[in-house]
């Protein structure tokens, strides 16, 4: 992952990009999400596939109140003036059958290119037409969901006595993911694969979700950006004015944040104000 940006509260931007958050499934990071969407603005907001997890919604309908404000967020932003483009994932591949319309203040595209004040142009798209599995074997995609579940609820245990120790969160789906030669592979062949396609789209770059991987990296003549995901780094990329993009990880900054004293976070604020 690279570096991750200093952000300060509350946040002007030009674009957000957002991917992978998985509204309707257990394990999403919607309370952190709802955070960060409140103390940012932005021009452009990019959800950039598998917002709402329908798969999970099919085996179990469960829908806490934070998911569903998230949404609420989301839509205020599209009323108050903010661009705001979904770009369907396989999770919510449903809503792909509604590419070129507007629905209600929200733009839905299977793809589109972004262009950055610099003058570059960016391929926006979740991923996920790249990934062999998926397209070939819908029943291993739905085996491979299932065991991130399983995953997660194990990795809720070891950080619940983590935490106890006083050491930091620790994912062990990244860990495997990030150890297993397999997965390793299969990193790099989606990331190939999406730069490929970029550079027969003529683009300068491509921001992409699907793996849960948030990175910035250069691959050759193309930049390579993935938005991560919210069900456990919670990381977002940030287009500054100036169209420089940087990624920033809202977990940590969230608990930075509220562990602030008051008197200390309206001093903050008013600096911000005044800026």
């Amino acid at each position: 992952m690279s570096k991750v940006a200093s952000i300060r509260r509350p946040t002007h931007v030009r674009s957000v990009f957002l991917s992978d958050i998985h509204l309707g499934f257990p394990g999403c990071s919607a309370e952190y999400l709802c955070d960060f969407l409140a103390r940012t603005q932005c021009q452009n907001l990019y959800l950039v596939g598998d917002i709402i997890d329908f798969w999970h919604l099919r085996k179990r309908r469960r829908w806490p109140k934070a998911h569903s404000r998230v949404i609420q967020l989301v839509l205020e932003k599209a009323m108050d003036g903010t661009r705001v483009i979904l770009v369907p994932g396989n999770h919510d591949e449903t809503l792909r059958q509604f590419a070129g319309m507007v629905i209600g203040e929200v733009e839905v595209h299977d793809h589109i290119i972004h262009r950055t004040p610099d003058g570059r142009r960016i391929l926006v798209l979740h991923g996920d037409q790249f990934d062999a599995v998926v397209r070939c074997s819908p029943l291993l995609a739905m085996i491979g969901s299932n065991l991130y579940g399983l995953l997660l609820r194990m990795n809720t245990s070891i950080n619940a006595v983590r935490r106890r120790l006083g050491k930091d969160y620790w994912s062990l789906a990244a860990y495997l993911k990030h150890k297993v030669k397999n997965a390793v592979q299969y990193i790099g062949r989606f990331e190939e694969a999406v730069v490929t396609a970029a550079r027969r789209e003529g683009v300068d770059g491509v921001i992409c979700g699907h793996i849960h991987r948030a990175e910035i990296t250069r691959m050759g003549d193309i930049s390579y950006m993935n938005c991560g995901d919210w069900v456990e780094s919670c990381t977002a990329l940030l287009e500054y004015h100036d169209g420089h993009i940087e990624l920033l990880q809202w977990r940590e900054q969230a608990m930075q944040l509220k562990a602030q004293p008051a008197a200390a976070t309206g001093t903050v604020a008013a600096r911000d104000q005044a800026a």
